[in-house]
């Protein structure tokens, strides 16, 4: 191999490991999916309709809907789409009742609270709705407030 060939090779081998580390790190890279925990509160005209407490995740659509046996509708039907946004998380909902429907949008930060109103006047469709990621202490300590709850309900003593 002459002196001149290798110098093509090795410069040809340089160019291509240039352009495929830019290539990589061109390419927008796949966000983890973040474990969710959503506790919401549906009111109809100050009426608690709903309590739905669901996990999910980032990019990832949560469907939910309470029926009675037989029923032909369903009692509430829920969607939520959650994406990741740097620290904060938006948050498409779409809630339909039997007689009324709503749309919004959000964002929340982890251990926040919100409250939207859907309906065409103010209380007609109301959500209550907290956002917690799953592997963290807050959402750590809910859980073990909410087991307390049930050992006191349950007539244990300690």
């Amino acid at each position: 191999m002459t002196r001149s060939t290798l110098i093509k090779k090795a410069w040809l081998a340089l160019v291509l490991v240039g352009w495929a580390s830019v290539a990589l790190t061109a390419l927008p890279r796949e966000a983890e999916a973040e474990p969710l925990y959503f506790a919401l509160e549906v009111r109809r005209e100050g009426r608690l309709v709903a309590q739905p407490k669901l996990l999910g995740e980032t990019g990832r659509t949560v469907r939910a809907e309470r029926r009675k046996p037989g029923a032909p509708q369903p009692d509430y039907r829920l969607v939520l789409t959650p994406t990741a946004e740097g620290k904060a998380f938006h948050l498409e909902l779409d809630l339909a009742l039997p007689e009324l429907k709503g749309h919004s949008e959000l964002s929340l930060l982890h251990g926040q609270e919100r409250r939207v109103q859907l309906g065409r006047s103010p209380g007609d469709l109301e959500v209550s709705l907290l956002l917690m990621k799953v592997d963290s202490p807050e959402f750590r300590a809910l859980m073990d407030l909410t087991r307390d709850a049930e050992a006191s309900d349950s007539g244990l003593t300690i």
